[in-house]
């Protein structure tokens, strides 16, 4: 998998300043393609992973008890290590403000608002607002996607094949609420189908196939009509899935293409192959001369 992304997603369209520390900088943070740059992407993908998992199992309370003051240490440290790397992104591209409304800049103020916040909620009042701060370090997830090449293809395709899947949802949404109102109609409160909403919740549990149990059709031709839902349900679910797979397939094959060799013009290279697979000349990647 290429983890060291060669086209940063939205942190491409990102430019670096003008003095050379600021240039020297922002080659090391925001391109891959450097040891430098690989090896600051590591740090930064270890201490993300090691971050979500102490925020982890902070919520777990053996563990809290016996290792709270190490787990509140390492969480120091990393909102350090997440601050330090904000403040440098910041300060090494020409538009510090673009970077911090984009959304890794939105996402990299999150993995270090809710710590220092805490400091100013001490008292007993804010509770219940301090433990919402700690769970939203969570966040902190999504700073993965960054140094993850493959979610540009992801996201492609989930984009492509949005509108299909729009209409898809309301037309199963339909479905939905006319098999839950005609379970209303036919099986009623007795059966424990007491409204049209709690009928769409059967509805909906069924056409999943996730079948909690907690509200059954008692009549037969509830559990006719309830098999038969059953059996759509299965559809339901592979619809979508070939409807995504088909335009993820596209996307990748697309990606493929961008990856131009300026020397013998092939194309259809892996996308993070930096040498041509025929001649061996340094490739020439489209998308990331447009950003």
């Amino acid at each position: 998998m290429a983890v060291f992304s060669r086209h940063l997603l939205s942190d491409g369209k990102n430019e670096a300043g003008d003095a050379q520390w600021q240039q020297a900088v922002f080659v090391t943070i925001f391109k891959t393609d450097t040891p430098l740059g690989k090896f600051f992407d590591l740090v930064l993908i270890c201490a993300i992973v090691a971050s979500v998992f102490a925020i982890c199992f902070y919520t777990v309370e053996p563990i809290r008890l016996r290792h709270e003051g190490l787990i509140i240490r390492a969480e120091w440290l990393f909102t350090i290590i997440f601050t330090i790397e904000y403040l440098l992104r910041l300060s090494c591209v020409k538009h510090p403000l673009r970077y911090a409304r984009s959304f890794y800049g939105i996402v990299d103020l999150l993995a270090v608002l809710p710590t220092y916040l805490e400091l100013l909620l001490t008292g007993g009042g804010y509770l219940m607002l301090v433990r919402i701060l700690r769970i939203l370090r969570i966040f902190r997830v999504l700073k993965l996607r960054r140094y993850v090449g493959e979610a540009d293809s992801l996201v492609a395709a989930l984009r492509s094949s949005a509108r299909k899947i729009f209409v898809f949802v309301f037309a199963v949404v339909t479905l939905v609420v006319i098999f839950g109102s005609i379970m209303y109609l036919v099986e009623g409160k007795e059966s424990g189908f007491t409204s049209i909403p709690r009928s769409i919740y059967w509805s909906v549990v069924t056409l999943t196939t996730v079948g909690y149990g907690d509200i059954t059709p008692q009549t037969a031709l509830g559990q006719f009509i309830s098999a038969i839902i059953m059996i759509m349900g299965y559809g339901i679910i592979a619809v979508p899935t070939g409807i995504y797979a088909a335009e993820l397939g596209h996307a990748i094959h697309r990606e493929r293409l961008e990856a131009v060799c300026p020397a013998c013009g092939a194309v259809d290279h892996d996308s993070d192959a930096a040498y041509c697979k025929k001649c061996g000349k340094a490739l020439l990647h489209r998308h990331t001369d447009e950003s």
